[in-house]
């Protein structure tokens, strides 16, 4: 437990100064919220899957990049941290640059809100899956899941995900970053159907289950 906690204090420093930096300036309000924000749901995530599910929370606190993992997820891994740590710093200067008042309080209170509910979804995920981990792999004794979060959309993580990259640059006060917010979106649905090529040809009942659950991210959409 205290090396993941460990872990997350690293992880956080590291956030705040990828924010701050940027910004030029400590009187940065929104970006002390979104680093109040994420700290309050590692810190959540940490205590209840240490109590619910320690498989999963050692699967989410394992190496992004592992030896089990597909390849060509280890490449679009590491390209896609690469561009949310830039994005990350992007809205952050641009946020600077327009003198933190591009986008009004209400509506990034509005993006404090879609955060919030990306936490909650990844909970619900996370509390129906206990094969939740953040590479595309196989587990031991990995079974479809068809409960919750899961009888609606087949990646509910990822759905809720969509409400971080629109929540974040409302929040953090960049129009522009809502803009390379699509980029994410749209590499985010370019892993979803290349893991489902993986879970269709190695994860028994999943073409049955894609047969009952239509829809990857949004019902009656996509």
């Amino acid at each position: 437990m205290l090396g993941y906690l460990s872990r997350l204090a690293a992880w956080m420093v590291f956030m705040a100064a990828l924010i701050l930096w940027p910004a030029g300036t400590l009187a940065y309000p929104a970006g002390w919220v979104f680093i109040g924000l994420f700290a309050a749901s590692g810190l959540a995530g940490i205590l209840w899957l240490s109590k619910y599910s320690p498989s999963l929370l050692r699967e989410r606190m394992a190496s992004p990049l592992q030896r089990d993992q597909k390849p060509w997820d280890r490449v679009w891994l590491l390209l896609f941290m690469v561009v949310f740590l830039g994005w990350i710093v992007f809205m952050s200067w641009d946020a600077a640059r327009t003198g933190f008042t591009a986008i009004p309080v209400w509506v990034q209170a509005l993006g404090v809100v879609a955060i919030v509910v990306n936490g909650a979804g990844t909970w619900w995920t996370f509390r129906e899956n206990a094969f939740a981990a953040p590479v595309v792999k196989i587990q031991e004794g990995q079974q479809v899941i068809d409960t919750g979060p899961y009888a609606i959309v087949r990646h509910p993580m990822y759905t809720s995900a969509l409400f971080l990259f629109i929540g974040v640059p409302l929040l953090l006060g960049s129009w522009l970053g809502l803009a390379v917010s699509a980029l994410l979106i749209l590499g985010l649905a370019w892993r979803a159907v290349h893991e489902e090529r993986t879970l269709r040809a190695e994860l028994k009942g999943y073409d049955g289950y894609a047969a009952r659950v239509r829809y990857r991210f949004v019902p009656f959409v996509w």
